[in-house]
């Protein structure tokens, strides 16, 4: 079975070195050069040369020279993990199986834009790693295999990010051996349960100290690293934080966004319901009690 792949993250080099371990006969790899949107990019160009693979750089997956190139590899099946680009008809009608998505998520459900982040920012229990052939939709193809994943209070955008890439590579390992037999599984989506979340911008990283503390906590490891970080306002300019922790504070009088100590724990800030510990920041003075962020 010949696979062409397509990726441009973290996540689509986790794939690919799992596909060339198992042996799978990977005919060609797609990939850009560079991103300046995705925080997670990865240059799959090294992988795709050890392993003697043919490798092309791509700016729009859906240009003719590219659909053409694909076309001569003559692929069985497309694999495209972490690629934002919208794959259209003719590629998706390229490869007599089709085109191989991944979304983590727990598809129908959260479908769209940035779903770990959008997972740990809402402070969800649970989210997924799927597979699914794609369709012209968004996430919206009939699923191949899919895993739920836990979300542990302590998690971070890092640790959810490699634990539903460990799941992924187990789901790899299992169905792959289906897709070389032509006897896989194939289940249509129940759209009437489907949500989108919409792309998050800068705006989504601000803290707002009206928050209550646990919405604030969620938020900053939503945006931990390999994303941009949260930020606060401070003197007119914008400082990254990288790390909270929730801090039990029974004091009602004292407005939200005021210092309440500083030092070498942390920053704490009042917040609504409680105050939130900057323990990770890059204030390149530290504010002192009393202050305001605002």
């Amino acid at each position: 079975m010949r696979i062409a792949f397509i990726g441009s993250v973290e996540s689509s080099r986790t794939a690919l070195v799992r596909l060339i371990s198992l042996k799978a006969q990977v005919a060609g790899v797609l990939a850009p050069a560079a991103s300046a949107f995705n925080s997670d990019f990865c240059d799959l160009a090294p992988v795709a040369r050890s392993a003697g693979i043919p490798f092309r750089t791509v700016t729009d997956i859906n240009a003719p020279s590219n659909v053409k190139w694909l076309r001569k590899l003559g692929p069985d099946i497309i694999f495209c993990v972490g690629f934002s680009q919208l794959i259209k008809r003719d590629i998706l009608s390229l490869a007599p199986m089709g085109v191989i998505g991944f979304h983590p998520a727990l598809l129908p459900e959260n479908r769209g834009r940035n779903p770990i982040a959008w997972a740990l920012a809402l402070g969800l229990k649970y989210t997924g790693s799927t597979f699914f052939f794609m369709d012209e939709g968004a996430d919206s193809g009939d699923i191949l295999s899919q895993r739920k994943v836990r979300i542990m209070y302590g998690d971070t955008a890092r640790t959810l990010y490699d634990r539903v890439m460990k799941t992924a590579v187990s789901q790899i390992g299992e169905f792959l051996p289906l897709l070389e037999r032509g006897r896989f599984p194939r289940r249509k989506q129940k759209n009437a349960a489907a949500n989108y979340w919409r792309k998050r911008g800068h705006d989504d990283g601000a803290i707002d100290f009206r928050m209550g503390s646990g919405d604030i906590y969620n938020l900053v490891r939503a945006l931990a690293k390999p994303y941009v970080g949260a930020h606060v306002r401070y003197r007119g300019g914008e400082v990254k934080v990288w790390k909270a922790e929730e801090v039990s504070c029974r004091r009602a009088n004292i407005e939200c966004g005021k210092v309440l100590e500083s030092g070498r724990a942390g920053v704490v800030v009042k917040c609504s319901g409680g105050a939130i510990a900057l323990i990770n920041h890059e204030f390149k003075a530290l504010p002192k009690a009393g202050d305001y962020i605002l």
